[in-house]
């Protein structure tokens, strides 16, 4: 039996007056939550950010997730900002897709050579999953967290 055939399709939606409310609503696990700012934050930060890209990651019509994106395609730099997965719906692929929706969506914009994020090492932490995506530590630290990229021209 295909399990890949019961799990809902994740897409990635514009977040929108109707919808705020429940993509806020979502948190990571309690042992996450020194990682990765509230989804509030982020939302509030990207509004005054214009380089700022944000999307509610969904698994068929509910919101399981949300990414951020700071794209400035003038200096060939993309960083994955913010990326969570709501605590109950991880463990389930979505965030696996997720990313691999925004990897592809990167591949597109101009200048894009590689795609970076970072994470904060030790339990709980999100690097081994980076890394089976692709990323590679690049060796460089940023206030405590260690830098990871994804070759986008491979």
């Amino acid at each position: 039996m295909d399990h890949m055939a019961d799990t809902p399709p994740v897409t990635l939606r514009e977040i929108t007056g109707d919808t705020v409310r429940s993509i806020v609503g979502l948190e990571v696990a309690e042992h996450q939550r020194a990682m990765v700012a509230t989804n509030g934050l982020s939302i509030s930060q990207a509004y005054f950010e214009p380089k700022g890209w944000f999307r509610g990651v969904y698994a068929g019509d509910e919101p399981v997730g949300f990414v951020m994106v700071h794209e400035d395609p003038d200096e060939s730099e993309y960083f994955l900002w913010r990326f969570m997965i709501d605590h109950r719906h991880q463990g389930n692929g979505y965030g696996r897709r997720a990313l691999e929706l925004v990897i592809e969506r990167v591949r597109t914009l101009p200048n894009a050579t590689r795609l970076l994020t970072s994470y904060v090492p030790g339990p709980g932490s999100p690097g081994d999953f980076y890394h089976l995506l692709g990323f590679v530590d690049t060796g460089d630290e940023d206030h405590g967290e260690l830098l990871t990229a994804l070759d986008l021209e491979g």
